[in-house]
């Protein structure tokens, strides 16, 4: 009979190897692209890049990048907004691609893309145009549907109508509505592309205001489940001249519950482009162009703004909500403190490439 202390000892040790032998913690990777043809993956707490992946036929610069659930794929637009790869990150290796264009069609993705929930299928919008002997044929756009284990040579199982003019899809977290951001904000049926259901963007009935305008081709909702944009306004009751005659605000969707929120929260001043939301306060959100902006939803008003070394065009947020980088442009990532907005870190990418007007997104690890 083996004595107590035999146990203990056993105890331990299989504990000891149970321990090495689960993986290791997760962690936040950012991925990012790098003309003409690159795929960038960065350890965002070591602050370095963990490595290069080569896009086959990538074209003049990676556009939209979707990372499939399990993080283990990238899906980008490349081959000039012309097709999308599928990139495995450990191995490099492109697993998947869809070559848009026919003899007779061609055809490109503007920005729109996202893979469902469960990984099996990625919608990609498209605006197709017809090539005849005597003229260019401008088609109906879509969403196209491909499945992602079709591998390389994949072709649409299904072609969706889909309004004019959408620049981001994302999921709602259910998978039950593709969410399509354009000229309004359309809830679509992932199955047929019927529209079951409308928030109204440019169509607002805002008393007083002139339709608002929205200028922003980045998803970056995956951390807080939350669509964000910035959008432009006019007072139509003031003067041009008057302070207050032009607003900004926050155009947020959440993608758990469908709720759509509107909030101005400044007088016209530096936000542009993109913005993200904190996955740990949902009422924080930051906002990025020449300058970084930190916003509080809730009371749809600015707290706080730094500049910045240079032009940003994307951003994102770490999983603890500590963290945000700001990326696209130039070569280097720039990283933030939330409560702060102090610059605490920054990535180069070897070589100094542009990475554009690429996507950023975070991915765990």
């Amino acid at each position: 009979m083996r004595s107590r202390r035999s146990i203990s000892h056993f105890g331990g040790l299989l504990a000891t190897l149970l321990l090495a032998a689960s993986p290791a913690a997760a962690k936040d990777y950012l991925l990012t692209g790098a003309k003409p043809d690159k795929l960038v993956l960065v350890d965002a707490a070591a602050r370095k890049v963990e490595r290069v992946l080569t896009i086959p036929g990538g074209g003049v610069a990676p556009g939209t990048i979707v990372p499939s659930p399990d993080g283990r794929i990238a899906y980008v637009v490349n081959n000039h907004m012309g097709s999308v790869s599928g990139i495995e990150l450990d191995s490099g290796n492109q697993v998947f691609r869809a070559d848009f264009s026919t003899a007779e069609m061609r055809v490109r993705s503007l920005f729109g893309m996202d893979v469902s929930p469960d990984g099996k299928e990625l919608y990609v919008f498209q605006a197709p145009v017809r090539m005849l002997p005597g003229e260019y044929r401008v088609e109906d756009t879509r969403i196209a549907v491909y499945r992602t284990a079709d591998g390389v040579g994949a072709k649409p199982v299904r072609l969706l109508p889909a309004p004019r003019r959408v620049a981001v899809l994302a999921f709602s977290r259910d998978g039950g509505t593709l969410w399509a951001l354009g000229w309004d904000l359309y809830g679509l049926d992932p199955k047929t592309g019927a529209v079951k259901e409308t928030h109204k963007v440019l169509n607002w009935t805002r008393a007083n205001h002139s339709p608002p305008d929205v200028l922003d081709i980045w998803p970056q909702f995956e951390q807080a489940s939350m669509l964000s944009t910035p959008y432009f306004t006019a007072r139509t009751d003031l003067a041009a001249t008057e302070p207050g005659a032009f607003r900004t605000g926050l155009m947020t969707l959440d993608l758990a519950t469908g709720r759509m929120d509107m909030r101005d929260f400044e007088d016209t001043s530096a936000v542009i482009f993109s913005s993200v939301v904190s996955p740990v306060k949902r009422t924080e959100a930051y906002s990025v162009y020449t300058q970084l902006t930190k916003i509080d939803t809730d009371g749809g008003k600015l707290v706080k703004r730094v500049d910045l070394p240079h032009t940003y065009y994307s951003i994102n947020v770490s999983s603890d909500g500590k963290e945000v980088y700001v990326g696209g442009t130039a070569c280097d990532i720039g990283v933030y403190s939330t409560d702060t907005l102090d610059r605490i870190g920054q990535v180069e990418i070897a070589g100094c490439p542009d990475q554009g007007i690429s996507s950023m997104r975070v991915i765990r690890r």
